[in-house]
């Protein structure tokens, strides 16, 4: 697990979700959080995915104390938003283990998940698990 704090005022983590990999900073301020370089609700629009990228932050108490900067590649938009929330989850978690890591770990917040595209198999018509229907007689 990449997390650290560095001699800048932010600390770093990386969160990963199928081929999603985001790359998040978090700064105490009040700032505008950004994906890159976008505004977080307009990279993430809807209520669903603001309450999943808020998570953290409610979970902690810490909403609006803290903002974050992330830059995240591959992958689809819901991929890249888990991989958001785990970057963020872990963010938080290094930036005061003490405190925060308790309650993330009881909302499942720092769990990385391990599930990945399945690879194509030769025969199989370009797909991972469909096969030649068997004949009958």
């Amino acid at each position: 697990m990449t997390t650290k704090k560095t001699k800048q005022n932010y600390t770093y983590a990386i969160g990963r979700r199928r081929e999603a990999s985001a790359r998040v900073r978090l700064y105490k301020g009040t700032e505008e959080s950004t994906v890159n370089g976008e505004v977080i609700g307009k990279y993430f629009p809807g209520d669903v995915m603001r309450q999943a990228w808020q998570k953290a932050f409610v979970v902690t108490d810490t909403l609006g104390k803290y903002y974050i900067t992330v830059k995240v590649s591959g992958g689809g938009k819901n991929g890249q938003l888990d991989a958001t929330v785990l970057g963020i989850a872990r963010a938080l978690s290094a930036h005061d283990v003490p405190k925060f890591r308790s309650p993330l770990k009881k909302a499942n917040l720092l769990t990385r998940d391990a599930r990945e595209r399945e690879r194509r198999k030769v025969g199989t018509g370009g797909r991972a698990r469909k096969q030649k229907q068997s004949p009958k007689r």
